[in-house]
């Protein structure tokens, strides 16, 4: 049986809690496990979703008025789309980097799971600029940023120069006890930076685990704090957004972005909170000296 999904399906959606927006998801134990869309989420642009399937399990995939980031977590998967086939295969996300599968507006993509699979693809509005395109893993930069409290991993899985319209994609990795986001830094377009719309998946190690995300501003009072677990979805509307790594807990989390940036133009920096950019010359930030009493 093929099940047929469009980038904008709102099947397996769980957003709205007493009347508002819910920006931290909880995940299904299968089939769509986590998704949002531009009308879920209340914003324009960003769509994600993780699914699961078994194997032989077969789904067809319309990408509508968007391109389309194809990004295996777990499992082997072939991919059938514009003529191509591509076989796909990672033990899981703190072993493998990924290939990540570029897709074309109006293109449709045929997914099977040859062992059990966990994938993910995210969305955003394109013209069709660019061709269908699979990334391996050589091509994607690679950086360890920050120090002291705040040294994590960066991997840019697609983001410029690796060509796309609006879809940007990192691969974080956090040691437990560490920070990432930091400085925290928005994207929201206020205080000049651009407007991008952000989903964080996350993966922890061991499973039970967990990790802090905030979401905050510093001119109203917007805040929002998630203590995230295995598997879930937090979304980033606006404001600031730094993640803290339990003591014990390794953390992995796949950002999809897209907001007004295009091409090029999508290496744009963020801005920094100018309460604590001042840590980029001191990665260690002035830490007391213990016993202190």
């Amino acid at each position: 049986m093929i099940v047929k999904f469009a980038v904008s399906d709102p099947k397996g959606l769980r957003h709205v809690a007493k009347g508002r927006m819910e920006h931290h998801i909880k995940p299904n134990s299968s089939g769509t496990l986590v998704a949002t869309t531009p009308a879920s989420a209340g914003w324009k642009n960003l769509g994600f979703k993780v699914i699961k399937l078994q194997v032989g399990e077969t789904i067809s995939v319309s990408t509508e008025g968007n391109e389309v980031a194809v990004v295996p977590l777990q499992g082997g998967a072939r991919l059938e789309t514009a003529g191509q086939t591509y076989d796909l295969s990672r033990n899981g996300v703190f072993e493998h980097f990924p290939h990540v599968l570029y897709l074309t507006p109006h293109n449709e993509l045929k997914i099977t799971a040859t062992t059990e699979l966990e994938i993910a693809w995210g969305s955003a509005p394109a013209t069709g600029k660019y061709p269908v395109r699979l990334f391996k893993p050589d091509e994607m930069k690679k950086e360890v940023r920050g120090g002291g409290a705040a040294k994590r991993q960066v991997n840019h899985i697609l983001n410029a120069p690796l060509p796309a319209e609006r879809l940007i994609l990192f691969e974080v990795y956090v040691p437990g006890g560490s920070w990432s986001g930091y400085p925290p830094h928005c994207h929201d377009g206020k205080f000049g930076s651009p407007y991008l719309e952000e989903t964080y998946y996350y993966r922890i190690s061991p499973e039970n685990g967990f990790a802090i995300h905030r979401n905050y501003d510093i001119d109203t009072d917007f805040d929002e704090l998630f203590t995230v677990k295995n598997g879930d979805l937090v979304l980033v509307t606006k404001g600031f957004h730094p993640v803290s790594a339990a003591p014990g807990s390794n953390i992995y989390f796949l950002n999809f972005l897209a907001g007004d940036l295009l091409d090029e133009a999508r290496a744009t920096p963020p801005y920094d909170d100018p309460n604590y950019a001042w840590l980029k010359q001191d990665w260690e930030g002035k830490p007391l000296a213990l016993p202190l009493i």
